[in-house]
Formats: structure tokens, C-alpha cells, sequence
């Protein structure tokens, strides 16, 4: 990789604060609101995280209280 390492100084006006991995179905419930997806081609070099993942159980997370 060449180029300059990223400033830490540059806000970002929207910072980024999650990142999917979404199905097409997932984007067609979010709806037209939910704009900046990239589409990436199949690939199966990921099919061992991807596994890991889905393996992973759900955590209760208790809402808070503002």
C-alpha cells in the first residue's frame, strides 16, 4: 500500500459508527433511507469468518435510560 497514512487531526462531519455485512434482503427491509452500501462480488475466501460469526449467540443487551 503507498500513499500518506491517514491524518488523525480530520474530523469527519458524519463519523463512521458501525459496519455489515448485509443480504439483500436486509437492504430491501432497511428501505431507500439506507444509502451508502457497497456491493461486493462472492467470494468464498471468507467462508471460515463468516462461519465463525454466525456461530456466535445473541447477547442481552438492556436498553438504557437517558
Amino acid at each position: 500500500m503507498t500513499g500518506n497514512p491517514p491524518r488523525k487531526d480530520i474530523r469527519r462531519p458524519d463519523p463512521i459508527v458501525a459496519v455489515g455485512l448485509l443480504t439483500q434482503r436486509d437492504l430491501d427491509v432497511l428501505g431507500s433511507g439506507f444509502r451508502r452500501s457497497f456491493p461486493v462480488e462472492e467470494d468464498t475466501a471468507f467462508d471460515d469468518l463468516l462461519q465463525a460469526l454466525d456461530s456466535i449467540e445473541a447477547i442481552h443487551v438492556p436498553h438504557r435510560k437517558d
